[in-house]
């Protein structure tokens, strides 16, 4: 992967986590599994975890732990109230983004050129 895009996908991490929980409540590796479907945001859980650890911190996901059919106890994660409010703003501020960068690159009828 090209340095500009894996310094693109950094930066949106935290807000593709909150993303794959906003529907819902879900264990770890769910959200690891989550992002990977969409191939161009997969990331590992070396990436994953230490981001939800934070949002706990910032009390943005509350976390249960419970027993797995298999294995160790899963930690599940949902987005508190105020990890719902991050959640929009953050996608609200993404799509003032992407309109902004959608003139710049296609241009804006102003002279504009289209690349």
């Amino acid at each position: 992967m090209q340095r500009w895009a894996s310094q693109l996908r950094k930066g949106l991490v935290e807000f593709c986590v909150m993303g794959a929980v906003g529907d819902g409540e879900a264990y770890g590796y769910q959200i690891v599994q989550r992002l990977a479907a969409a191939q161009e945001l997969a990331v590992g859980g070396s990436t994953v975890y230490p981001i939800l650890a934070r949002m706990a911190k910032d009390k943005l996901v509350s976390v249960r732990t419970a027993d797995s059919p298999s294995g160790p106890p899963r930690r599940y994660y949902r987005l508190t109230p105020d990890g719902h409010a991050r959640l929009n703003e953050m996608g609200a501020y993404w799509a003032r983004i992407c309109g902004a960068i959608d003139k710049l690159v296609k241009g804006d009828g102003h002279g504009q050129p289209e690349f």
